[in-house]
């Protein structure tokens, strides 16, 4: 996202393996770049979600903010249409995970309407915010910076970590223009690992 992309890119954490469009053959595993950070958040029922919670599942998390003028609503449209193509996967198996990057604006109300708008299933995907210190710690342990920027804009760095079953961190999508049936079938090769 302009130049709040280029700082943020400067500030991960861990040497990010960002996806290439380029598929693992089916013998091959995905990375791993380590154990994924916990976290406690707020969803947009209200509810506490935490990573440990979801032990078990694939998760794919992102960050986002609601009124987002263009990067996140083209993501999150983009993993809706994933989640329509998992089927039964989605929600038994997989769990999508969207933080909020603003969450002074993002309240749990907020984000509901939001998610509805996507026709995101709740029953798989979760949308969270809380406490802004808390949120802006989370972020940056999953090497996502965040940048207040002129008019209100939040610059961040638009990352998507995949977290297998047993809660490793094992490959990042940089941006949005990832491939969309490469996504899919990423996670289904998670959902299968032995």
């Amino acid at each position: 996202m302009r130049a709040g992309l280029v700082i943020a890119l400067g500030l991960l954490a861990w040497p990010a393996l960002a996806h290439e469009a380029k598929h693992a053959q089916p013998e091959e595993r995905l990375p791993t770049i380590g154990a994924a950070p916990d976290f406690a958040l707020t969803s947009q029922d209200g509810a506490e979600v935490t990573l440990e919670a979801l032990r078990g599942k694939v998760v794919a998390l992102t960050f986002i903010y609601t009124w987002c003028p263009d990067v996140c609503p083209m993501l999150t449209d983009k993993m809706a249409r994933v989640q329509d193509e998992l089927g039964s996967d989605f929600g038994s198996r997989i769990a999508f995970v969207s933080i909020t990057v603003d969450p002074e604006r993002d309240t749990p109300a907020v984000l509901k309407e939001y998610a509805e708008a996507f026709d995101a299933n709740l029953a798989g995907w979760s949308f969270l915010t809380g406490e802004p210190a808390t949120v802006l710690d989370v972020a940056r342990s999953y090497g996502v910076a965040v940048v207040k920027a002129p008019e209100s804009q939040v610059d961040h760095t638009l990352l998507t970590t995949l977290i297998d079953r047993q809660g490793t961190m094992r490959v990042q999508y940089l941006g949005y223009r990832f491939d969309e049936e490469e996504f899919r079938h990423d996670l289904l090769d998670l959902v299968n690992e032995p």
